[in-house]
C-alpha cells in the first residue's frame, strides 16, 4: 500500500537543510485556497518557488536544483472544484529520449492523511518534520523525480486531494486519485507552455493504484493529454482484497486512512462505522487521520483492526454488514474502463500488502476489453512475511528502478508499437 523507500535510507541518502518558522508560515498559507476556483480543472492557482537541497549519492550537478510548488484545480468523486497541491520540476537537462520533452506524473505512494504529510512540503530537503505533534514524512519519490529528471523529463509529483490542502485526503479513492493525477498533467503542461506534451504516468502501491486509475479515467475525463503510457506498480484494482491482505502487517493502520476517506465523502457511514467500534477503536481512527505512514508504524505496528471492534471481528467483516460500505468499496474497483494508452503492469508473486491475484487480474480485465498491457510478474522468494519492506517494496527497486518499467515508458515515447496484452 505505501511507495516508501525504507526510512533509514532515505536519511541516510540526503542532504537536509532547516526551513525557519517564518518561510514555514508562509509554506503554510500557500495551501490556502481562494474562496473561489477556476471551473476548469487542472487550472494552475498559484505556484511558489522551490529549492531542491536533497540529491541521491552520485547525482551529478546537472540535476536542477529548482522547483515550483504548484496550487492547481480537481475535481471531486462528485464533481465538486477542489485545489489540489503538488510539486513541478522542469528540467534543463537535455532529453535522452525519442521525441519531444515529456512530463512524468507521479502518483505517490501512502505518505498518510495529516496535511504535513503532503510529499510538496517535503521534497526541499526530503524530510518534513512538525513538532506540535511530533511527525516527520519523508520524500518518497525522491528516486523517481531523480530518475526521470537526471534523463531530462519533466517531472510533477501530485500531493492528491486533502493532503496539504483543506479536508481529508480521501485515501484510495479510485476517482479522486485519477482525478488529481490527470489534472496535475494539466497542470503541468500549462506550467511548460506546451498544451501537447507526451506524458508518462507513473506509480507504485497506492500510486500504482492511482496511476491504473488514471490510465483508465483519461479518455473520458482528460482526452486532450497526449499521454503515451503509463507504470502501474503493485496497483491497488481490488481494494477488497488489499485491505484484507494489509490487516494485521507492519502498515495495518492504513485500513484507519481508508475508513476516514469514506466518512469524508459519505457522512451517513460515521454512526453506522461507530457503533462497530469500542471507544479506543474511534480514538485510533481519529488519530490516524492526522499521522504519516511513519508515525502510524511507529504507533501502530502490525494492528489488527478486530483490536477496535465492539465485536473482535474485523473491521472488514463489519463493513461487510453495512450494505453503504459495501458500495462504495465497490466503486473502487479499477478495471471496468479501459485506458487509452499502453500501461505496465507489474507485481510481486509474493507481495505480502498488495497481492499478486489483484494486479494480475486487472492485467486480464483490461486486456478482455482490448488495451495494450504488459503485465510481469516478480519473482523475488518471500522474506519476513508481514513486515511489509522485503516483499513489497523489493518489487518496486527492481521493477520501478531496475530499468524495465522506465524502458518500457521510453519506448512509448518513441512510438514503438506494443502487443496488444502480454501476460508474464
Amino acid at each position: 500500500m505505501i511507495g516508501v523507500i525504507a526510512t533509514a535510507v532515505l536519511a541516510s541518502s540526503v542532504t537536509v537543510l532547516g526551513a525557519s518558522a517564518a518561510q514555514a508560515d508562509v509554506v503554510d498559507d500557500f495551501y490556502v485556497p481562494p474562496a473561489q476556483l477556476a471551473d476548469s480543472p487542472g487550472s494552475v492557482v498559484r505556484t511558489q518557488p522551490m529549492s531542491l537541497f536533497a540529491a541521491l549519492p552520485g547525482t551529478d550537478g546537472s540535476y536542477p536544483a529548482q522547483a515550483q510548488r504548484v496550487l492547481y484545480t480537481s475535481r471531486t468523486q462528485d464533481d465538486a472544484p477542489v485545489a489540489v497541491s503538488g510539486t513541478f520540476i522542469e528540467t534543463e537537462v537535455p532529453w535522452r529520449g525519442a521525441g519531444p520533452r515529456p512530463t512524468i506524473v507521479v502518483a505517490p505512494g501512502t505518505v498518510g492523511q495529516g496535511d504535513q504529510c503532503a510529499p510538496s512540503r517535503a521534497f526541499p530537503t526530503s524530510i518534513n518534520a512538525v513538532a506540535q505533534p511530533l511527525s516527520i514524512s519523508f520524500n518518497q519519490e525522491l528516486l523517481s523525480s531523480t530518475l526521470w529528471g537526471s534523463m531530462g523529463a519533466n517531472v510533477f509529483v501530485t500531493d492528491y486531494i486533502g493532503l496539504g490542502t483543506p479536508g481529508l485526503h480521501t485515501y484510495v479513492n479510485r476517482a479522486e486519485e485519477a482525478h488529481a493525477v490527470l489534472d496535475g498533467a494539466r497542470a503541468a503542461t500549462e506550467l511548460a507552455g506546451d498544451a501537447n506534451a507526451p506524458i508518462g504516468i507513473w506509480g507504485y502501491s497506492q500510486g500504482g493504484g492511482a496511476a491504473a486509475a488514471a490510465a483508465e479515467l483519461a479518455g473520458e475525463y482528460a482526452p486532450e493529454l497526449n499521454v503515451k503510457g503509463t507504470w502501474a506498480g503493485a496497483p491497488t484494482a481490488d481494494l477488497l482484497e488489499v485491505l484484507k491482505t494489509v490487516d494485521g502487517t507492519l502498515i495495518g493502520g492504513v485500513i484507519g486512512y481508508a475508513l476516514n476517506g469514506f466518512v469524508e465523502r459519505d457522512s451517513s457511514l460515521l454512526p453506522l462505522i461507530d457503533e462497530r467500534l469500542t471507544d479506543h477503536g474511534k480514538a485510533v481512527l481519529d488519530d490516524l487521520s492526522t499521522q504519516c505512514i511513519g508515525d502510524t508504524i511507529l504507533k501502530y505496528p502490525f494492528l489488527k483492526t478486530e483490536s477496535l471492534t465492539v465485536d473482535d471481528r474485523s473491521m472488514l467483516e463489519n463493513l461487510g454488514t453495512i450494505p453503504e460500505a459495501g458500495r462504495i468499496l465497490d466503486e473502487q474497483r479499477i478495471g471496468r474502463s479501459t485506458p487509452n494508452a499502453p500501461v505496465m503492469i507489474t507485481s510481486g508473486l509474493n507481495d505480502d500488502t498488495v497481492p499478486y491475484g489483484q494486479a494480475r487480474q486487472l492485467a486480464q480485465d483490461w486486456c478482455g476489453r482490448g488495451a495494450a498491457v504488459e503485465f510481469r510478474t516478480n519473482t523475488l522468494p518471500p522474506i519476513l512475511q508481514g513486515a511489509v519492506l522485503p516483499n513489497h517494496f523489493g518489487p518496486q527497486l527492481i521493477d520501478g528502478y531496475g530499468g524495465e518499467a522506465a524502458t518500457f515508458l521510453m519506448d512509448r515515447f518513441a512510438d514503438i508499437p506494443v502487443s496488444a496484452c502480454t501476460l508474464d
